[in-house]
């Protein structure tokens, strides 16, 4: 049951606006080791530690106001110049917003939140107090043993004679005397002695020396305030996704966002208006050239309307992703503590907005690449030194729009990579043939990392060496119907670009043919069309293949892909290219561009069909999932088709040809 009967929709709003300002606040904190007298700084951090208290306090959260508490009394002595900020002073602070995040975490399930561990609020009042030194600073989170036994009480021995009173009375004997019978002794039974236990402390954030006994999994648990518990079978608070759920269903949308949506659907009310009107007179054999105008003039604007009507919809569900880029600072400063770097995460764009239901499914392939930057890409600050460079490395984080697309750059200054190297360790690893990695090019290379299984680490550590956090990167990249690109010097830096679509609910489609019927297929992976001339098709270890611009790509036919069989020789093909590989889909006719309104097939989805969407005739179009096509054909380097099989149906001078 909820400790917070009938404050739920108050809980909920304190949990999103908390939720942001702590974020605020971390990010702050960051920028607080490096400029430490920063008043305006200080003056921020302290305000959002009063806000987050005063909503603590409406909800009765009292071991949070408390925490919040002595956290703002330090920040008031630190602005008004009493104290200063000092290593261990900043690692008393972070331990502390790392306890407040992990309240959020019990207030998520609808529980009061314990009391922060006792050595947190012993550092924060002897930080308050000018006592705080580095032996008495804030320790790891320890796990908590039981209080002792209380000692059990003994029984008192039963009175051997009757005592006096203070008067001097002997009341005993005086009511042996009236009753003729001895009093009754009373009998003392020791009580059971009880075993106290203390609640499990909170898991707070560590200070930078714990930091140090911490793999890089826990420290970003921390950072994004995830506890332990948190993983299947785990014991301790459940429901917390389920929570996150919930919330994550809710939006702030601005009001002149919803006001344009307002007067639009009232214009679009009115023209409706209009063309009830213009069907009235039409039906009364009002047929003239001016009621037809009128009726042409209705028609263009109902169609300009709902347009952008469908335009200040969409807006509705756009999020600027600064929202998702602030916890990210925090997330690279831990971690380069952990692997003894000096990294500084540098934000740019975060105004820019992108569809919300987007901003959750990229939060964990941007903190994979962030640690692989930290990780991977910066040296280490002796190595940096030796190179001529700065001991502190730069990771950026931008986002920027382009056309229709969102471009996200995650970009460092570290050791770049090694194209030959990449191709020597994919052939040590057997994931690529040497015949493979001498046909590769420096782009194909570097996509090497997102293989399964790839990994240039020498050992497997707490760190990296498994090689499946770039395969994740990419695949939660695909399913948002995005693209990632790598681009590196070596000694310079490595930047990965990632692109994607505004927007999942709207998505560009290139419609082709199998004689009539069409299909959609993904714009993003459309390079351009080209006509299949059976002179240019020529046969490459039993594929039939075509030359573009130097290039060798196989030709696979759509209707190999479904599972059809051939009617006609293809005219066209479609030149696709994905994060894998590049490819000729041969195809029949096209019929041109098309912005689908994706409808997913929930209860029936064929293999290979990512959902349909409806032409402007009325007919129904599917939209193939091309990856998943071309998985179940198998690896297109050893798939396809041969010269005959794909010009079988040509006269035979033209297979001579």
């Amino acid at each position: 049951m909820s400790d917070f009967g009938g404050m739920e929709d108050l809980l909920q709003d304190f949990l999103v606006e908390a939720g942001d300002l702590l974020s605020g606040v971390d990010n702050k904190l960051v920028d607080l080791e490096r400029a430490p007298n920063d008043k305006g700084l200080l003056n921020d951090i302290f305000r959002g530690f009063h806000t987050i208290k005063g909503g603590a306090g409406f909800l009765n959260a009292t071991e949070l106001v408390t925490l919040c508490h002595l956290t703002e009394n330090l920040f008031d002595k630190l602005r008004n110049g009493e104290l200063e900020v000092t290593p261990e002073v900043m690692d008393v602070i972070l331990s502390s917003t790392g306890a407040v995040r992990d309240m959020f975490g019990y207030l998520e399930q609808g529980v009061q939140p314990p009391a922060a561990a006792g050595s947190l609020i012993e550092s924060l009042r002897l930080a308050i107090a000018g006592g705080l030194s580095p032996e008495s600073a804030v320790a790891p989170a320890r796990v908590a043993q039981p209080a002792p036994p209380p000692a059990a009480v003994a029984a008192p021995e039963a009175p051997t004679a009757a005592a006096p009173s203070a008067d001097g009375l002997d009341w005993n004997a005086l009511f042996e005397t009236v009753t003729g019978s001895k009093p009754a002794t009373p009998t003392v039974t020791a009580p059971v002695p009880v075993t106290i236990e203390a609640p499990p402390p909170v898991v707070m954030h560590q200070s930078d020396e714990a930091l140090a006994h911490k793999t890089p999994d826990q420290v970003i648990k921390a950072a994004v305030g995830r506890r332990a518990t948190d993983k299947p079978g785990a014991s301790g608070p459940i429901g917390r996704r389920d929570s996150e759920k919930t919330r994550d269903n809710s939006i702030r949308v601005d009001t002149s966002r919803l006001d344009q949506v307002l007067n639009l659907s009232g214009e679009i009310g009115l023209t409706k208006n209009r063309l009830n009107a213009l069907r009235s007179d039409i039906l009364n054999g009002r047929n003239d050239t001016e009621t037809l105008h009128a009726l042409d003039l209705a028609v263009s604007q109902l169609d300009l309307l709902v347009s952008d009507l469908q335009n200040a919809v969409m807006k509705t569900r756009m999020q600027p992703i600064g929202r998702l880029f602030q916890k990210y600072p925090r997330i690279a400063r831990d971690l380069a503590r952990n692997l003894g770097k000096d990294v500084e995460l540098v934000l740019a764009g975060e105004e820019t907005e992108i569809d919300k239901t987007m901003i959750e499914d990229l939060s964990d392939p941007i903190i994979h690449l962030i640690r692989n930057a930290v990780d991977h890409g910066i040296e280490d600050p002796q190595e940096r030194l030796a190179n001529g460079k700065p001991e502190k490395s730069i990771v950026r984080l931008e986002a920027r729009q382009e056309g229709d697309h969102i471009v996200i750059l995650v970009a460092d200054d570290g050791r770049g990579m090694n194209a030959e190297r990449l191709r020597a360790k994919a052939v040590e690893k057997g994931l690529i043939t040497d015949e493979e990695a001498n046909t590769m090019d420096e782009r194909q290379s570097f996509n090497l990392v997102f293989l399964p299984g790839f990994s240039m680490a020498s050992q497997i550590s707490d760190v990296s060496g498994r090689g499946v956090g770039m395969d994740v990167v990419r695949t939660n990249i695909q399913k948002l119907n995005g693209s990632i690109d790598i681009r590196s010097s070596l000694g310079k830096g490595t930047t990965f670009v990632i692109s994607l679509p505004l927007t999942l609910a709207i998505l560009p489609v290139l419609l082709v043919r199998l004689g009539e019927q069409p299909f959609a297929v993904p714009l993003s992976m459309v390079r351009e069309i080209l006509p299949i001339e059976p002179a240019e098709v020529q046969e490459v270890g039993g594929r039939a293949t075509m030359v573009v611009r130097g290039e060798v790509l196989p030709i696979m036919p759509l209707t190999t892909l479904l599972g059809w069989e051939p009617v006609q020789t293809p005219e066209y093909g479609v030149l696709m290219q994905s994060a894998e590989q590049s490819f000729i889909l041969a195809i029949d006719s096209f019929a041109g561009r098309e912005d689908a309104v994706i409808k997913s097939l929930d209860d029936f989805r064929p293999k290979g069909v990512a959902g349909v969407t409806t032409l402007s005739n009325g007919q129904i179009v599917l939209i193939l999932d091309m990856k998943e096509l071309l998985g179940a054909l198998g690896d297109t380097r050893g798939g396809g088709v041969s010269r005959r099989e794909l010009l079988a149906k040509l006269e035979v001078p033209a297979l001579a040809a």
